[in-house]
């Protein structure tokens, strides 16, 4: 099942806090995009973002789920009504994005 693109238009809403949120159509599907790097996406009208470190501490609950069948599990977002906690879980994300592995290699996390 494709995702609706009143879904889309409901998550980008709940993120209009955010400057740069962007997305791209894929096969029915919406891959979402946080100042240019890929934090998750809308699958089935479900919220699914990448299990980053960041994400995992923010989310310690969150059920893994797989997007389509044959990919890898992501994390699935259930407080989609809470605006500030999606910019929250989004920040997080973006500001471990940035930091990158140079800098996780040097405080000795792997």
């Amino acid at each position: 099942m494709a995702s609706s693109k009143e879904y889309l238009a409901f998550i980008l809403g709940q993120l209009s806090e955010l400057e740069d949120v962007t997305y791209r159509a894929m096969m029915g599907e919406f891959i979402l995009y946080y100042r240019g790097k890929i934090v998750g996406g809308i699958y089935d009208d479900r919220l699914l973002v990448k299990p980053v470190r960041a994400a995992i501490r923010y989310m310690p609950t969150a059920p893994y789920e797989s997007p389509y069948e044959g990919a890898k599990e992501m994390l699935l977002v259930e407080e989609v009504d809470d605006k500030q906690f999606l910019v929250g879980l989004f920040n997080a994300m973006y500001e471990e994005a940035a930091r990158g592995k140079k800098e996780e290699e040097i405080n000795g996390e792997r």
